[in-house]
């Protein structure tokens, strides 16, 4: 699997984030301000909408991988000097100067599914971003925090939706109330990522994942489903299930079940057409 470099450059868009799609239709955004961390800023930010909205439209990327650069995945919110931050909070604070236009939980409303290789430090709105991707690989040693109490602020972002059901309610109350520093190893028992691998092996990791998802899921599959989840956490079981029906008869419609068992029977990797906005609809 190779890479393709093309950093995204467009209009309000900086060199903060690079994008590349290997020829397995695997997407990579990453994260670029290594000396701060990536810290999330206007910069950073722009890029990354600027690259998710990219991959969405793009027919050939069937899975997203996010990921930093340097020893941060992205250490919270890039506050500047504290001339500058104290200048904001006497004033009317617009915190999306800070956070960008679009709250984390964007990434639960992609069609595609997104990736987090986090290889370093995870706090604040960069563990809500971590959160809200569908699948997350670690590190060994990075570090993770909520740190919005230690800052004298609440949770934020929707990240009081995501924690509890990812880690459960006692181990999320602890993390966000006590906003203390924990480690990859950690975040694996509690349930907040999948894998924790050997530093130098996690991006190579993540691809591996994420290239299964782009050779051997439909992308049509993979959208409803992703849909399935968010949409469903907070309705009754009896409404989730008929929903579900309904959706099930939906795909069996479609070209990607004859695909898949074809496939199937034949001992061979699918080759599932990509998502087809008529057929979705």
């Amino acid at each position: 699997m190779t890479l393709a470099d093309d950093s995204v450059v467009s209009a309000g868009v900086t060199d903060a984030v690079r994008y590349e799609v290997s020829d397995t239709g695997v997407a990579v955004i990453t994260l670029n301000r290594p000396e701060r961390l990536n810290s999330w800023g206007a910069d950073i930010s722009a890029g990354v909408y600027a690259s998710f909205d990219r991959a969405e439209a793009d027919e050939n990327v069937r899975a997203i991988v996010l990921t930093g650069s340097g020893r941060g995945f992205c250490a919270g919110a890039h506050m500047g000097s504290m001339a500058s931050l104290g200048n904001s909070i006497s004033g009317d604070t617009d915190v999306s100067k800070i956070v960008g236009e679009r709250h984390p939980r964007f990434l639960t409303e992609l069609r595609k599914p997104v990736v987090a290789a986090i290889n370093g430090a995870c706090v604040g709105i960069g563990l809500t971003h971590a959160l809200m991707c569908d699948v997350r690989f670690a590190a060994a040693g990075a570090k993770f925090a909520t740190a919005f109490p230690r800052r004298g602020l609440i949770a934020e972002y929707g990240i009081s939706w995501i924690l509890p059901r990812l880690a459960g309610w006692g181990a999320a109350a602890d993390l966000l109330l006590s906003g203390r520093t924990f480690f990859a190893e950690e975040a694996a028992a509690l349930g907040l990522v999948k894998e924790v691998v050997a530093p130098e092996d996690l991006l190579d990791r993540a691809l591996e994942y994420a290239d299964d998802l782009a050779r051997n899921c439909s992308p049509a599959s993979m959208a409803v489903i992703k849909r399935q989840l968010y949409g469903d956490a907070n309705d009754a079981v009896v409404d989730v299930s008929a929903r579900a029906e309904t959706l099930m008869h939906d795909s069996m419609v479609r070209p990607d079940l004859v695909e898949g068992i074809t496939a199937f029977f034949e001992k061979r990797p699918p080759n599932f057409p990509p998502l087809n906005e008529r057929l979705m609809k």
